[in-house]
């Protein structure tokens, strides 16, 4: 068996269905929560994965100078060292937005407006050659909750989904880095807290929190459908039981083998 480290960045956005996939998985799970004060570990020494939840607070610096909340910069220290040790890592959200920025990308307010409910991504082609993307449809359902995007990504990452309004839905970086812009983890139950405490949100866009519970509701089987296979792919990669772990490297060079050989 091995622990996967999750850093809980919001008491309002926790591991839910995703914790559940990955645990039946056979992925053990220890969650650290910063924002309750836990202290966040220095290296991933004992964990087989990196786990970064999402939460409201913003992946980028404020005016002054001040990260999004205090332990961001501990966090992206530890993805910098997921992705240098070649540690299987998935950020959700501002899990997502902070991978980006640990490794030079850039997340800003976007000029799109906020995405709400649930939506469809479409996969790149780059997703045929992933672990963990490959069997994704070519248009998934996801939820989306969130008015800050990814904006440039880093050097040498590789974009995995997109859509007409934010171009940078999901990317990896290095061989066992995954980044979702998209919530795969949310219930019902989550979506109507959010509706509750992001009330300033909902009516920028004229949207009915009733309708965007129900709306979410209808389509968490469809959600269920793509994203626990995906869940269980990870949790696969990070115990080291993934049949097709590799990626082809672009460039490579195919040959025949000889006759006779």
């Amino acid at each position: 068996m091995g622990t996967a480290l999750v850093i809980e960045n919001d008491p309002s956005d926790d591991l839910r269905r995703l914790g559940e996939w990955l645990t039946e998985a056979g992925l053990e799970l220890t969650v650290v929560r910063p924002h309750a004060g836990d202290p966040l570990p220095e290296t991933l020494e004992g964990h087989v994965a990196l786990i970064v939840l999402g939460g409201d607070q913003s992946a980028y610096p404020n005016a002054a100078g001040d990260p999004g909340a205090p332990w961001f910069p501990a966090v992206e220290g530890l993805l910098r060292k997921a992705v240098r040790h070649h540690v299987p890592t998935l950020g959700v959200c501002l899990g997502g937005q902070l991978l980006a920025t640990a490794h030079g990308g850039l997340v800003e307010r976007s000029t799109s407006g906020p995405e709400i409910g649930p939506g469809l991504v479409g996969r790149r082609d780059a997703a045929d050659g992933d672990p963990l993307f490959k069997y994704v449809p070519l248009l998934p359902d996801v939820v989306q909750w969130h008015s800050d995007e990814i904006t440039e990504l880093p050097i040498g990452a590789v974009l995995l989904a997109a859509s007409s309004r934010y171009p940078h839905q999901a990317f990896r970086l290095g061989d066992r880095a995954w980044a979702l812009q998209f919530h795969i983890e949310c219930d019902a139950d989550m979506i109507a807290d959010w509706t509750r405490t992001d009330v300033a949100t909902l009516d920028e866009l004229g949207y009915d929190a009733e309708a965007v519970v129900a709306a979410t509701a209808e389509i968490l089987a469809d959600v269920e459908e793509v994203w626990q296979p995906f869940a269980a792919r990870f949790a696969a990669l990070a115990l080291g039981t993934l049949p097709d772990a590799d990626i082809p490297h672009p460039g490579t060079i195919r040959t025949l083998p000889l006759l006779g050989q």
